[in-house]
């Protein structure tokens, strides 16, 4: 117990002088050119390809100090949650099974960011970030991974089964939840919501029978549905090029208009989102929504698939470190987006 708490610690206080140094771009005030405080600012989204659609999300967006701030705290306590996860892990403190969300922390964030209160999430066993992101506390989070009572399942669930309003799991079944999460969508549209749900999978579950039948009912049906894959780069320890025949996983759902993103990049995710209520949420038949997409985010892991895999037999360690120093997505938005533009508007 003493050890535990003593990690929930490091993952929730501040980190003395050297946090407030990783913080300090985001606590300095913002002047522009005239002294005045500059509190937002644009910024282009990377770019987006499309699967039978004409317009794509906007090229463009406005963050707020106050929203970079609250992405890059996320992104980071997501970050530290998995890395004391790791640890307590190879300590025994935690059984079964382990999957870690780190370099993927962008996708949640900027998905969260987007979403409205009537909006549901559902998920694969990759899920302590998004448990976080939906509403689940660190320490809830953390002493569901442990197995006690206090977590977010009462202890029952472990690793793979956390839940929270509007967000249905945390799933163990390759790919079971997008089914699901149809039938969510479906629920939706029956009670007259003008609500979407967020069905999240792997690139090594796009292959599944079962999401292919989602992706039919939903365009038959019309349903308020976003299916989104998660693509780091590998399936367990197989990657994308040697397990898939096509690996434009955006264009998968055929009839069903898709988007390929950028899911390294908090900003651009989150306008793909609020592009894609809009979607399914007005237009069509009655202006009830024009039916389902399915997106594609591009992402990594830095660990391997799970605790029992090191990761680093089917890729080498300086790609893991190229990425981290090139892509990773808290950096990504404290050097270009706060620090480069809300930091230093008007050379202050």
């Amino acid at each position: 117990m003493k050890m535990l708490t003593n990690i929930l610690s490091s993952v929730l206080r501040p980190r003395g002088a050297a946090g407030q140094r990783a913080l300090a771009p985001f606590m300095t005030a913002v002047r522009g050119a005239g002294g005045n405080s500059t509190t937002e600012a644009t910024f282009e989204t990377r770019p987006y390809k499309l699967h039978r659609l004409e317009e794509p999300p906007l090229p463009s967006t406005t963050c707020t100090r106050d929203d970079a701030l609250l992405y890059y705290r996320q992104m980071q306590i997501i970050r530290r949650l998995e890395s004391a996860s790791g640890n307590l892990y190879k300590e025994k403190a935690i059984r079964g099974f382990c999957h870690l969300y780190s370099g993927q922390e962008a996708i949640c964030v900027g998905i969260r960011a987007a979403l409205r209160s009537e909006d549901s999430v559902i998920t694969a066993y990759r899920d302590h970030g998004w448990a976080y992101v939906m509403g689940c506390s660190v320490v809830g989070v953390m002493a569901e991974l442990t197995g006690r009572s206090q977590g977010v399942a009462r202890g029952k669930g472990g690793s793979m089964h956390m839940y929270a309003k509007n967000f249905f799991g945390g799933n163990g079944i390759v790919g079971a939840q997008v089914p699901v999460g149809a039938g969510v969508a479906l629920a939706n549209k029956y009670l007259g919501r003008k609500a979407i749900c967020v069905s999240l999978y792997g690139d090594g579950a796009a292959n599944q029978g079962q999401l292919f039948e989602a992706y039919n009912m939903a365009k038959l049906m019309n349903l308020p549905a976003v299916f989104i894959c998660e693509n780091n780069g590998y399936g367990m320890g197989t990657s994308v090029d040697r397990a898939s025949a096509s690996i434009n996983y955006y264009t998968r759902g055929d009839y069903v208009p898709g988007i390929w993103i950028d899911g390294m990049d908090v900003l651009s995710v989150r306008e793909a989102l609020r592009y894609s209520i809009d979607y399914c949420t007005t237009g069509g038949p009655s202006g009830n929504g024009r039916g389902p997409l399915v997106l594609e985010v591009a992402t990594y892991r830095y660990h391997g698939h799970s605790m029992s895999d090191p990761g680093t037999s089917y890729r080498t360690r300086d790609e893991i470190q190229e990425v981290r120093q090139t892509r990773d997505p808290y950096n990504a938005l404290q050097g270009t987006y706060c620090w480069r533009r809300l930091g230093h508007c008007g050379g202050a």
